[in-house]
């Protein structure tokens, strides 16, 4: 299966797989898979290195979550990395969105380590998620209708992924955004909370999220971090989130339907980077929660 992968198994999320226990109808069992494609990222590449470098980071992390007491306890499968087409967006979209689909037939729920933040919308047309929640971080609202000309871009992944009209979106950790994206967001109901108001009050967040019911789909831009704690990053923006609160917000979403999740835009590039180090920290404490 997933003629679209390679080398499954080679790397380091392999240690948290617990290949004898899936089951075709473990409604825990998910499946891992690496999208290296940055091919519209402006301002710094390198997202593309995002999977290997977060799947490295995560040798540093034990399987026991102190926070939580527990221990990660869900069937994963890592697949190896997406083969994607460098520079060519709409054949790696067809590429991303039918790997994902056979994971979904085959009773897997997805983890995507981008990879950019289109990677987010191929993986959304997969899942049919006009009846899903989206839950994006991000620094940026990404709801441009076009950038430089580009329908398809980083800028614009969630105005895509808007488009495919899910349930409801959700923003958290926002920025930036131009004054285009604001109204757009305002008109349209999509709630939205600036990293300003989340150092004020986390626990307004939380709430809504708990309140959420059915599925939602979480896509975690990394640079929803302050750059203090995720520099490598394509576009990085000031007075972020820390990783106390990404960790909070994170841990909200226990006993939650998540059909499925991303991590975008690390662009470390050395094992040790403090970007990927988090990057696979958010991961782990997603998978904990399940």
């Amino acid at each position: 299966m997933l003629f679209h992968t390679q080398n499954p198994l080679q790397f380091a999320f392999s240690q948290f797989c617990e290949e004898d226990s899936i089951k075709l109808n473990d409604e825990t069992k998910f499946g891992m898979v690496g999208a290296p494609f940055d091919g519209t990222s402006t301002y710094k590449t390198g997202s593309r290195f995002g999977p290997r470098t977060v799947r490295e980071a995560s040798y540093n992390f034990e399987r026991y979550n102190m926070v939580l007491d527990k221990n990660l306890d869900v069937s994963l499968f890592d697949f190896g990395d997406i083969e994607v087409i460098h520079g060519n967006f709409k054949k790696t979209c067809h590429v991303i969105q039918s790997t994902i689909s056979e994971l979904l037939d085959n009773n897997f729920r997805p983890v995507t380590i981008g990879g950019e933040h289109t990677v987010s919308y191929a993986v959304s047309k997969a899942l049919d998620i006009e009846n899903t929640t989206v839950i994006h971080f991000d620094a940026h609202m990404d709801l441009r209708d076009d950038y430089m000309g580009e329908k398809y871009s980083h800028a614009t992944a969630m105005r895509r992924v808007f488009d495919l009209n899910p349930a409801d979106m959700i923003q958290i950790g926002i920025r930036s955004c131009s004054e285009d994206e604001n109204s757009f967001a305002k008109e349209n109901h999509i709630t939205f909370f600036t990293a300003h108001e989340i150092n004020k009050d986390i626990n307004n967040v939380i709430k809504v999220i708990k309140a959420i019911e059915g599925p939602l789909y979480v896509s975690l831009d990394i640079d929803v971090l302050d750059p203090a704690y995720a520099p490598s990053v394509s576009t990085p923006s000031p007075c972020g989130l820390t990783p106390f609160q990404l960790e909070s917000i994170i841990h909200s979403l226990e006993g939650k339907k998540v059909v499925g999740f991303d991590l975008v835009e690390v662009s470390s590039t050395e094992i040790g980077d403090i970007t990927s180090i988090n990057g696979a920290k958010s991961i782990l404490d997603f998978l904990c929660i399940q």
